[in-house]
């Protein structure tokens, strides 16, 4: 298939597309189905806001004019479904998100500018407990989609995606994982995170979706909690697909204490007067909590075994490229 897009006429008319949309609407099903069981209540979330997530990974964030004051796209809803704790206890949301990625991310096949994420919060839990739930979400999608006449359409091989929900998702540290690429001739920063090109390498080596966690402190944004027994350390994860797919989900362990996220604001060089919303409401007091976010297009990507993320959205918008 071309690697870049086609039309819009071209590009939604072809069967492969459409068979990509039916399985991608699949997947939401099964995963509202999925976390409406499991006691989730789906809220909304804003597209704009005073401020977004900061830790979105070289990416720009999108200005807009909102009355006279300077708003933002949202490139994740992370502070949002924190606040949102405050009213239930267990959410989960369906999201748009808009970052400016380097045009150079256009080559890797996985990044697009405008994408949507499923979006996962519990009061309460620990960084087991979310990652036990990213497990036992994307094991239930694959159920559900595995038996698709389209999946055969797209020629996926649905014996690799049989087996997903029928073994435990290896789970290795990042410092192992820094080990293990520096021994296949990889330099990758220790200090950092684990960059595209590893996580290629590493997912073209695995046969089953695994989690890579507590990544070290300074690589992720300030909501991520530190270790209170090994400083220095998060307590936070990215599940990695198998066959080459690259990452599927980021989560963590959130740090909610006022004092905390203010110092590790002032750390990662974020001004704290910028979050001020946000900032009263940790005062007042927000649940902790843990939670994970899953590009919707990476995940669909992966299902239907497309060679490029932007064949799963119906109107892509790759990094660097205008389009409708």
């Amino acid at each position: 298939m071309d690697s870049t897009p086609s039309s819009p006429r071209e590009h939604l008319s072809s069967p492969v597309t459409r068979a990509v949309l039916r399985v991608q609407n699949a997947v939401l099903a099964a995963t509202r189905e999925f976390l409406s069981a499991q006691g989730f209540t789906e809220l909304l979330p804003p597209v704009i806001g005073p401020v977004t997530d900061p830790g979105a990974r070289g990416a720009k964030q999108v200005d807009v004019d909102y009355y006279g004051h300077r708003y933002k796209l949202m490139t994740s809803a992370i502070l949002y479904k924190q606040a949102s704790l405050t009213a239930f206890d267990r959410i989960f949301c369906i999201a748009p998100n808009v970052r400016l990625e380097p045009p150079e991310t256009s080559t890797t096949a996985r990044h697009l500018a405008e994408f949507h994420q499923i979006d996962v919060e519990i009061a309460g839990a620990g960084v087991g407990e979310a990652m036990d739930l990213a497990e036992n979400l994307l094991s239930h999608v694959v159920k559900s989609v595995v038996t698709m006449p389209e999946l055969v359409l797209l020629r996926r091989d649905v014996d690799t995606l049989n087996a997903v929900p029928n073994g435990a998702f290896g789970r290795r540290t990042h410092a192992s994982v820094v080990t293990e690429l520096h021994s296949l001739g990889h330099e990758q920063n220790p200090d950092g995170e684990i960059d595209w090109q590893a996580e290629v390498l590493l997912s073209s080596r695995a046969t089953q979706p695994f989690f890579i966690t507590s990544y070290p402190k300074g690589s992720r944004g300030f909501y991520d909690r530190e270790s209170a027994e090994n400083p220095g350390v998060l307590r936070n994860f990215d599940l990695i697909a198998p066959e080459g797919f690259g990452e599927l989900c980021s989560g963590s362990e959130r740090e909610h204490r006022y004092a905390e996220i203010v110092t590790r604001m002032r750390e990662t060089g974020e001004n704290p007067v910028k979050y001020g919303w946000y900032l009263d409401m940790v005062r007042e007091g927000i649940p902790s909590s843990a939670g994970f976010g899953i590009g919707l297009e990476r995940l669909t990507r992966y299902l239907c075994g497309l060679e490029n993320v932007w064949q799963a959205s119906a109107y892509p918008k790759l990094p660097g490229v205008a389009s409708p």
